[in-house]
């Protein structure tokens, strides 16, 4: 085979140029014919690969800028909300950023801000949604905060419109169910409906009266039958969780009363006006269509025939014609 290969490689280099060409064309023809489809398979095949690659690069760098046009859109939307709290409360407060959760610390957050800033422990952690948790160990230059997850939390609560007061705790349940509250101890009298907002009752010297805490999800059959339990929507989400604001003791003295209600007062309010709006609207649209029936009734009593061309006329009074 190798004497073969060098007498055809002599015979290619001595042979005119003509001859080396139709010689090199039958040799692609038959016997490399299967080696010149691979390469061309091969060659496609990085071809699309390359191409498929650049796709996806493409895509992931647009699906990063939108995540981070999302995440600094949602970032900047929770900053405007903080500062509305902030513009509400006036004073009294001592604003925090969050810091990394330390390994084997459950249910618990790290604050920017400790002892130099006036932070004592047991002060509430609130965002502009409402209660967050509370501050649990002070340092120099930073604390620790318990949220509303933790097995230790408990704050005295009531329903909106005062006619229902218990304690809410976290529900210990599993898996999705692990992230909302309970609150207990409600008398059985006392029924809540699905949505009602529950919030502190400043029972105690931790909590001020009036911080949402969330929304009845339901009630919870227990072997409880002279109070009623419910489970509670947490009105502080923990994907949503960024800086926060620590209530000093002064403040939590003064009470908080409007901060968060004012809210959503004016929810209610602005909802209650599109509605009236709409009222209106709908009432105004409905006076126009009985006055142009009204019209219409008039024409067709007093209409009259000219020509081949149906002119209708007006009563009297106006003295106008209209086809």
């Amino acid at each position: 085979m190798l004497l073969v290969c060098v007498a055809a490689a002599i015979f290619a280099l001595i042979s005119p140029r003509a001859s080396r060409l139709r010689f090199a064309a039958g040799l692609r023809d038959t016997v490399l014919m299967p080696l010149v489809l691979l390469e061309g398979r091969a060659s496609a095949a990085r071809s699309a690969i390359l191409s498929r690659d650049s796709v996806l690069l493409a895509r992931g760098r647009a699906l990063t800028d939108m995540l981070s046009m999302r995440a600094v859109a949602e970032e900047n939307a929770t900053l405007r909300r903080l500062l509305g709290l902030s513009a509400r409360l006036q004073d009294g407060f001592v604003p925090a950023e969050l810091l990394p959760i330390r390994v084997g610390e459950e249910f618990t957050l790290g604050l920017t801000v400790g002892a130099e800033a006036g932070v004592q422990r047991f002060l509430p952690v609130v965002t502009a949604d409402g209660l967050l948790g509370m501050v649990d160990r002070v340092d120099r230059r930073s604390s620790t905060a318990i949220t509303w997850a933790h097995p230790d939390f408990r704050v005295s609560a009531m329903s909106v419109d005062e006619t229902a007061f218990g304690i809410v705790q976290p529900h210990l349940g599993a898996g999705a169910e692990r992230w909302l509250l309970e609150l207990r101890g409600v008398p059985f009298r006392a029924k809540l409906d699905t949505g009602t907002l529950i919030v502190s009752s400043g029972l105690g010297a931790t909590y001020p009266r009036g911080i949402p805490l969330g929304t009845v999800v339901g009630e919870l059959n227990t072997p409880e039958k002279w109070a009623r339990t419910y489970l509670v929507r947490p009105a502080v989400l923990a994907e949503a969780t960024g800086p926060v604001l620590i209530l000093m003791p002064a403040r939590a003295r003064r009470g908080v009363s409007g901060v968060w209600t004012s809210v959503a007062a004016a929810d209610s309010a602005a909802r209650a006006a599109a509605i009236a709006g709409d009222s209106l609207a709908r009432d105004a649209a409905l006076s126009e269509l009985a006055a142009r029936r009204a019209v219409l009734d008039s024409l067709a009593t007093d209409s009259v025939v000219m020509d081949s061309t149906v002119r209708v006329r007006v009563p009297p009074d106006t003295n106008r014609w209209r086809r």
